[in-house]
């Protein structure tokens, strides 16, 4: 009976590590540019960690009602975590730090953000022309540049690009 019993507790924590077990980087990617290419869309890579307030930001942004659906029909959207305290390092997507210095997001800040087709070529990442982070773009000039690259990386109507644009921009 005893031996039932240490069987049945040994199950249920392997079951439950295997379920917890973070999938790395790369896999998520492999996975997304899979999709995409089935769906015919790109992939929109944001790199965020938990305690930046720019990102839970900018995923509230995308995923308000005004604007998920046009993201939706235009990428398929991951999230990478990057960067976190020391305490909850355990939440970090394992090998997230290498795609984001891959694409020169390292000292950026955060949120951090590229725009990839499905073959995982760079179209966009969140740098305006100065090389400066636009982060979650907010300001109407930061977000100007950032419609500008959802422009050349998805299809999205003006009728659209203005929606987003009244979503982000920070009202005063």
């Amino acid at each position: 009976m005893k031996l039932k019993n240490l069987l049945a507790v040994l199950f249920v924590f392997t079951a439950v590590t295997a379920s917890t077990a973070q999938e790395n980087a790369t896999t998520i990617l492999n996975n997304a540019y899979a999709q995409a290419k089935k769906e015919k869309k790109n992939v929109f890579v944001m790199f965020h960690a938990s305690w930046c307030g720019w990102c839970k930001k900018m995923e509230k942004n995308m995923e308000s009602e005004a604007c998920k659906k046009m993201f939706d029909d235009n990428y398929v959207t991951v999230h990478l975590t990057v960067q976190e305290r020391p305490e909850k390092k355990n939440l970090e997507t394992p090998g997230a730090d290498e795609v984001m210095a891959k694409y020169k997001g390292t000292d950026a800040g955060l949120p951090f953000w590229v725009m990839l087709d499905s073959k995982g070529n760079l179209l966009a990442d969140s740098f305006n022309d100065k090389g400066e982070n636009l982060g979650c773009p907010a300001s109407p000039e930061e977000v100007a540049v950032f419609t500008e690259k959802l422009k050349k990386s998805g299809k999205f109507t003006a009728a659209q690009l203005t929606v987003i644009k009244d979503t982000f921009t920070i009202k005063k």
